[in-house]
C-alpha cells in the first residue's frame, strides 16, 4: 500500500551518484526532504524536471529543504547526468525499484512514474504531487509546501 499524505515516509538507504549510501533517516530532525521519483536519466521530461529543481535549488535550501531525486538508473548514469546538467542535489540509484514500489511511484503499477513527496523534519509526508506531463508543477508545488512548512517553524 502506497503511503499517503499524513503517513510516515518509509525509510530507505540507496547509493548516490558517487556510490555513497544515503538514508532518508539522515535528514530527519534536520531538513524537510523533497523526494522526487522520475523515470530515466537524460530523457526530455526528466532532464527538464531535474533542471527545474536545479534552478530552484537555492530557494529550497534557503527554506530548509533538501532535494533528492530517485530513479532506477545506475550510479554511473546518475554521475554523468548530474555532471552534464550541473545538478547540485543528490540522485539515488534504486536499481531494483524497491523504494519506488514502497512509495507507489508508478503509473498503473508498472511504468516508473513521476511523483514528488514533501517530507517534513519528523518524517511525515506532507504533500504528494504526481504528473507525468506537468514537470514544472512538481517544483512549484514542492516549493510552495516547503515554504509553508518553514513558515510554520
Amino acid at each position: 500500500m502506497s503511503p499517503k499524505t499524513g503517513d510516515k515516509a518509509p525509510d530507505f538507504t540507496l547509493p548516490d551518484q558517487a556510490g555513497r549510501p544515503v538514508a532518508l533517516g539522515d535528514y530527519l530532525g534536520r531538513k524537510v526532504v523533497v523526494l522526487y521519483f522520475y523515470p530515466k536519466d537524460d530523457t526530455r521530461g526528466c532532464t527538464a524536471e531535474a533542471c527545474a529543481f536545479r534552478d530552484g535549488y537555492e530557494s529550497f535550501t534557503d527554506a530548509g529543504a533538501e532535494v533528492i531525486g530517485v530513479s532506477s538508473d545506475s550510479v554511473a548514469s546518475h554521475e554523468r547526468f548530474a555532471g552534464r546538467h550541473d545538478l547540485p542535489f543528490v540522485l539515488l540509484s534504486d536499481k531494483d525499484r524497491s523504494v519506488r514500489k514502497r512509495y507507489g511511484a508508478s503509473t498503473l503499477g508498472v511504468v516508473p512514474g513521476r511523483v514528488t513527496f514533501v517530507i517534513d523534519k519528523e518524517g511525515v509526508i506532507r504533500h504528494t504531487f504526481s504528473s507525468m506531463t506537468n514537470v514544472g508543477g512538481h517544483v512549484d508545488e514542492a516549493l510552495r509546501i516547503v515554504k509553508e512548512l518553514s513558515a510554520d517553524g
